[in-house]
């Protein structure tokens, strides 16, 4: 693939992974235990802070997918990760590019 076709690639995928995060429709959101005994109103918390996250850099986003993000959220450090699966959830999708 050359180099304009891959970043016409992340450009797809980073629009899509951008849609799910803001909304978290198409997909699922899943919660670590350690995050969940933080209780409910931490978690409504983080999850509308990694909605509105928008800070990529080419240091914590050097693909331009969008699809990471490390932010605090009440003094606790927190990572968020956007994976792509195909429909059974069991396997990589073979193309994030793909809706």
């Amino acid at each position: 693939m050359d180099d304009i076709a891959q970043q016409d690639r992340s450009t797809t995928i980073a629009k899509l992974n951008d849609r799910f995060r803001t909304t978290f429709v198409g997909g699922s959101v899943l919660v670590t235990a350690g995050l969940q005994g933080l209780g409910p109103v931490f978690i409504a918390t983080a999850l509308a802070t990694v909605r509105a996250f928008s800070e990529f850099t080419n240091d914590n986003d050097p693909y331009g997918q969008h699809d990471f993000g490390a932010l605090m959220v009440e003094n606790q450090k927190l990572l968020w990760k956007i994976g792509c699966y195909d429909p059974s959830m069991e396997y990589g999708s073979e193309d994030p590019s793909d809706p």
